[in-house]
C-alpha cells in the first residue's frame, strides 16, 4: 500500500535556530520551509521535518542515517565542521570512530545539537 509513496523523516528540536544551523550549514541539507511547527529540509529527495517541540525525548538508538559512498571522507569532513563522533567502549572502532560490521558495512554515529543520534554508513 505504501511502497510507491515517498517517506518523510522526522526528528525533533527545542531550538529551531540551532537546528537550522546544524542541518543546513553543517550537514548541507537544503532548507525548503520553516514555520512555527517545523523546519523542512530536502535530504536528497526525502523530506526531513525537524519538528519544534517543548521537550526532547531522546531515543537510545539511531533515528536518522545517511548512506554515503565514502564513510572515511564523510567523517573527516564532518569532523572539520566540529561534529563529534560517538565512541562506544563495547565496540571496536577505528581512529575516526568508524565501526566495521560483520557484514562489511562501516558505520559512524554522531549527535545533532539536540542530542538525537544520527549515523553515516557505507555498505
Amino acid at each position: 500500500m505504501l511502497a510507491s509513496s515517498k517517506l518523510v523523516g522526522f526528528v525533533a528540536t527545542t531550538d529551531p535556530s540551532r537546528a537550522k544551523a546544524f542541518y543546513r550549514d553543517v550537514l548541507g541539507l537544503l532548507l525548503i520551509s520553516e514555520d512555527e511547527y517545523a523546519l523542512v529540509f530536502d535530504a536528497h529527495g526525502t523530506m526531513l521535518r525537524v519538528a519544534i517541540v517543548g521537550e526532547i525525548v531522546l531515543a537510545p538508538y539511531t533515528v536518522l542515517g545517511w548512506q554515503v559512498s565514502d564513510v572515511d571522507t564523510t567523517v573527516r569532513g564532518l569532523t572539520a565542521k566540529a561534529v563529534k563522533f560517538e565512541r562506544y567502549p563495547w565496540m571496536e572502532q577505528n581512529e575516526l570512530g568508524i565501526w566495521s560490521a560483520p557484514s562489511g558495512a562501516k558505520v559512524a554515529w554522531f549527535k545533532d545539537r539536540d542530542g538525537n543520534l544520527l549515523s553515516v554508513s557505507q555498505h
